[in-house]
């Protein structure tokens, strides 16, 4: 009878001990389903209620202007505006001493000639995409090794 032997080497030596590597940052996107539209106020302009109704919205105030990140429908017609655009989130919380996340992302885009607004929060960064690209940017970020994935609908899961 043959005793039983133990294996040799490490278990994760051959990379197939069954352990999930997480992907790489910038390498994962939230497509949101709202369509978005990006409104110019003057500068100092008190933000209007209904720039709050989206799901995702963001006001950015400067010397010049008033740039508010919000729902289309809620936006009225006589504004100032650009899109519908789709956001696209990078999934997770990326650290601040990450560099080239941007890059990864604008470069397929560029290449197949996708206009793009970007944004960036305290954790993230956002993409936002004309609706009429979107189906060509996902497919440009899909080639280029980038998961897209449907966000969550409750932005606090």
């Amino acid at each position: 009878m043959t005793e039983p032997t133990e294996p040799t080497g490490s278990p994760d030596t051959d990379g197939t001990d069954g352990a999930v590597t997480p992907p790489q940052p910038g390498t994962v996107l939230l497509r949101y389903p709202e369509h978005l539209a990006v409104v110019r106020l003057g500068p100092g302009t008190d933000v209007p209620a209904w720039a709050t109704s989206a799901t995702v919205y963001s006001i950015t105030a400067t010397a010049s202007e008033t740039s508010i990140v919000c729902a289309r429908r809620a936006v009225p017609r006589k504004a100032t505006q650009a899109g519908p655009f789709l956001a696209f989130a990078v999934e997770g919380t990326l650290d601040f001493a990450l560099t080239g996340i941007l890059h990864r992302l604008l470069g397929p885009l560029a290449e197949d000639g996708i206009s793009v607004f970007t944004q960036s929060t305290y954790d993230t960064d956002w993409l936002l995409v004309p609706v009429d690209a979107a189906d060509r940017a996902v497919e440009a970020w899909r080639r280029s090794g980038v998961e897209v994935r449907d966000a969550p609908l409750d932005l606090r899961s």
